[in-house]
């Protein structure tokens, strides 16, 4: 058996060139995100939203409708749910808890009942390498600028509110607003992250990067630029790995990123 195949790959990197630019932006993305989701220990919270995306791409699936709509609609949904009903780690884990077999299963029902393509179902989940076309692009484009934009206006507070919320608070910073902006913005996140990487393991995408950056610095200016080159290590590494295999690019990814994280520990232990 043939794991990998580039003899052709010069007809075949045509194929996946939204794919690449579609991975970058969201690598971008996850990479800053990231680095608050870890901050603000909200993990767990990532996947539950995943999972509710993942139930709104498949209903946008079933109606014929645009499926990054969709998963924007069921993230959103989501982010604002957790938000607005968890404003503690307890009770957040706990609508999590909650809400992750709900989308699943939601989503679960909306492929049983699609008749299209078997590959598309099987992308929502797992994702898919050729899956980006035009319009899709210039959404997740259009999200990445938005999440992008709105991260630079509120970086520094927000910052100050993830790690010392407080004390933040005590200095007049409008954590509670805050908190409702970042979770929209990682609902937003985590909906373009879906369509590459698919719902199930979007975490590699959100989390493993930052999480693998803060166990090598904590520095404010460093970590981030560390989980932003992972996660674009990742994805893209990910992407071409996926294209000479003719596999789905989640394992790769997924793969590639706990590489990353591992030797970010063993640094991190020799380091100490």
């Amino acid at each position: 058996m043939v794991l990998f195949d580039f003899s052709d790959y010069g007809q075949l990197l045509p194929l996946v060139t939204n794919s690449l630019i579609a991975g970058a932006l969201l690598a971008l993305v996850g990479g800053l995100i990231g680095i608050f989701v870890m901050n603000r220990d909200m993990s767990f919270a990532v996947h539950g939203i995943s999972e509710l995306s993942f139930a709104g791409a498949a209903f946008a699936l079933l109606a014929g409708v645009n499926v990054v709509f969709g998963s924007v609609i069921g993230s959103i949904a989501a982010a604002l749910i957790i938000g607005a009903l968890g404003a503690k780690a307890k009770e957040r884990n706990s609508i999590v808890a909650v809400l992750m077999p709900a989308g699943l299963g939601l989503g679960i029902l909306a492929l049983a009942l699609y008749e299209g393509r078997a590959a598309n179902k099987f992308g929502l989940l797992t994702g898919q390498i050729v899956a980006v076309d035009d319009p899709q692009l210039a959404w997740l484009a259009g999200i990445c600028l938005v999440v992008l934009i709105t991260l630079a206006l509120v970086w520094r507070p927000l910052n100050f509110a993830s790690l010392d919320p407080d004390v933040a608070a005590a200095r007049g910073v409008p954590t509670r607003t805050l908190s409702v902006v970042f979770m929209l913005l990682l609902g937003l996140a985590v909906a373009a992250s879906v369509q590459v990487v698919g719902a199930l393991l979007v975490l590699s995408l959100l989390v493993t990067p930052a999480a693998a950056a803060l166990r090598l610095t904590a520095s404010p200016v460093l970590a981030p630029m560390l989980s932003v080159v992972f996660a674009v290590t990742s994805v893209i590494g990910g992407i071409l790995l996926a294209l000479g295999a003719g596999l789905p690019i989640s394992p790769y990814v997924t793969t590639i990123s706990f590489l990353i994280y591992a030797v970010a520990r063993v640094i991190e232990r020799i380091k100490k």
